[in-house]
């Protein structure tokens, strides 16, 4: 259907299968194809000039920011970044506090190369979820917008290549001095926010992205306070609230996310959307 999320249509498809008109098989060929739709348009904006192939592209950007030619060498650094996070984790976090936490995230390279490897989607195709993301916003008219927690800032590339005003912000400077670099790489515009030292502007954006944000958060329901005051009335917040225990990943320290939604619905935010099929991700809308 026109302007449906792929979510949806792949949720309606499959009671197509369940009624009998359509084959697991149909079904299977019909959600590889929409995928590949969505990971094109992926590709297409996060790809460098001259590059045809997200992967290549990808260990040959991070390669020219760090000063490392061997592409070899620089996929090595990134299949084994999340080790290294969570080494890195265990050795510089004695506590969860916000100090140590913030300090983590604002000298880690090695968060670089996991996330762009993550957004290669070779392993994973839940970045696609700012795909989604991106079509939910254009379908209600928003056009001012702040990817929080954008990390190497794939994500806002997306936004601000397909026409949206993108703006950045995170704790760590080692992540917006990377994203800001492969902003002016493509001559594209935004603005980058580093959150040790500025707080968001009020009332400004009509739609905020915080995808897999929450669960990094020493205190999530004061950031949900910050991003109401940043969001406008009416906007919209899309992100995904829910993570599961790790131990490859124990930088994920909020697994209970019912004090950040029950803060949300304190500040007049209703839940609009979920996505039922892939990846779970939910659109609150602020009254």
């Amino acid at each position: 259907m026109q302007g449906e999320l792929l979510p949806d249509t792949l949720k309606r498809l499959w009671k197509s299968v369940e009624d009998k008109q359509l084959s697991s098989q149909e079904f299977q060929q019909k959600q590889d194809s929409l995928l590949n739709e969505y990971r094109s348009l992926w590709e297409r904006s996060l790809l460098l000039d001259g590059c045809s192939d997200l992967r290549q592209s990808t260990l040959f950007e991070i390669g020219s920011y760090v000063g490392k030619h061997d592409m070899n060498e620089v996929e090595t650094l990134c299949s084994q970044a999340l080790a290294e996070i969570r080494g890195e984790w265990h050795e510089k976090v004695a506590s969860i506090d916000e100090k140590s936490v913030e300090m983590f995230y604002d000298k880690s390279q090695g968060m670089l190369y996991e996330l762009m490897w993550w957004h290669t989607l070779i392993d994973d195709l839940s970045p696609l979820a700012y795909v989604v993301a991106l079509k939910f916003a254009r379908q209600n008219g928003c056009g001012s917008y702040l990817d929080f927690g954008s990390g190497v800032g794939s994500g806002a590339i997306l936004f601000a290549r397909n026409g949206m005003s993108a703006t950045l912000a995170d704790i760590s400077s080692t992540a917006l001095n990377f994203s800001t670099w492969r902003f002016a790489k493509r001559n594209l515009a935004a603005r980058h926010i580093d959150l040790k030292a500025e707080r968001l502007p009020e009332d400004a954006f009509d739609f905020i992205t915080a995808m897999d944000v929450f669960e990094h958060l020493v205190d999530p329901t004061k950031t949900v306070r910050d991003l109401s005051a940043a969001l406008k009335k009416g906007g919209y917040l899309f992100g995904r609230f829910h993570a599961e225990s790790d131990p490859d990943r124990p930088h994920h320290i909020i697994l209970d996310f019912g004090p950040t939604l029950r803060e949300l619905e304190s500040h007049g935010f209703v839940k609009v959307w979920q996505d039922e099929w892939l990846w779970g991700h939910q659109v609150y809308r602020k009254l």
